[in-house]
């Protein structure tokens, strides 16, 4: 697995429950999932140069463990499966420094031609990047 997300977790992410609240954990796998697409090339300039991006289609998380205001929080991620225009893609969150697994979330994305609004195949770099970082 790569890590691709390093952060904490701010007073303000809390609920009223006083742990991490599940749009944060959502943010939190976001930010790991375009570093991880950015080492196979799915980049801004990629995005701005081709008009073409990638969009979520299908995601699951579970929940393991509370996060709290100070904790800091590591994401490991990497590609389970690539299909002619879609990805599956895996999220691992632990609390670095107690090393418990907090969270998984497992998701599928598209890729997009941004102008016709529909999916459209992989490059064949792209996907050969993929497969290369595939256990």
């Amino acid at each position: 697995m790569i890590e691709t997300y390093r952060g904490i977790v701010y007073p303000h992410q809390l609920d009223h429950m006083e742990h991490m609240n599940v749009q944060w954990y959502t943010s939190k796998f976001d930010e790991g999932t375009w570093h991880l697409f950015s080492m196979v090339g799915i980049t801004s300039a990629y995005i701005r140069k081709n008009n073409k991006g990638m969009v979520a289609v299908e995601q699951t998380t579970k929940y393991k463990a509370e996060a709290l205001s100070g904790d800091l929080l590591i994401v490991e991620s990497k590609f389970l499966e690539v299909m002619d225009k879609a990805i599956r893609f895996f999220h691992i969150m632990y609390n670095s420094e107690t090393g418990i697994e907090l969270a998984t979330s497992e998701l599928v994305g598209v890729h997009l031609d941004r102008k016709e609004r529909k999916a459209c195949p992989l490059p064949k770099d792209i996907k050969e990047k993929c497969m290369a970082l595939i256990e």
